[in-house]
């Protein structure tokens, strides 16, 4: 059996009240946070007509990224479309929030352990957008098993 010495901090309720917000209660769960077969692209698509719906979701989802490293990727993928925002980015969001349904209560664990190992990690994918051609880049310090940054 495994001890733990630590303690988990999650944003449970701003997911549940957040899936409420956007009726997204009766939806079904899904396994990933962006859907695997779809290349989001900046000009496809109709343009929303409230574009403020789609940038308040993703702000929301944006504030979320802190406790849930699983969905930083995503929120920074569709962060880039918020100057212009359209159907698919809706969706998009709209299929993210299905994975928050799937287990609202994930978050970060920190540990009470002493040591205080530092390790670092990077990624970056060259050219991956496919309208700018940008890379695009991310990182992940812990201090031990702890998120720091």
């Amino acid at each position: 059996m495994y001890k733990y010495d630590g303690v988990i901090i999650s944003q449970r309720k701003f997911v549940l009240d957040m899936l409420k917000e956007y009726n997204c209660l009766d939806y079904k769960p899904c396994s990933s946070p962006l859907d695997p077969t779809i290349k989001l692209k900046a000009k496809e698509g109709t343009i929303l007509q409230d574009p403020t719906y789609y940038r308040k979701l993703v702000g929301k989802l944006n504030f979320l990224t802190d406790t849930r490293l699983d969905i930083a990727y995503s929120v920074q993928h569709l962060s880039q479309f918020m100057q212009e925002s359209r159907e698919p980015h809706l969706k998009a969001d709209f299929h993210l929030l299905r994975y928050l349904k799937s287990d609202p209560t994930l978050g970060i664990f920190m540990s009470t352990d002493a040591d205080c190992t530092v390790k670092a990690y990077y990624d970056s994918d060259w050219a991956s957008c496919p309208d700018s051609k940008r890379s695009i880049t991310d990182y992940l310090v812990l201090l031990e098993n702890s998120l720091v940054s």
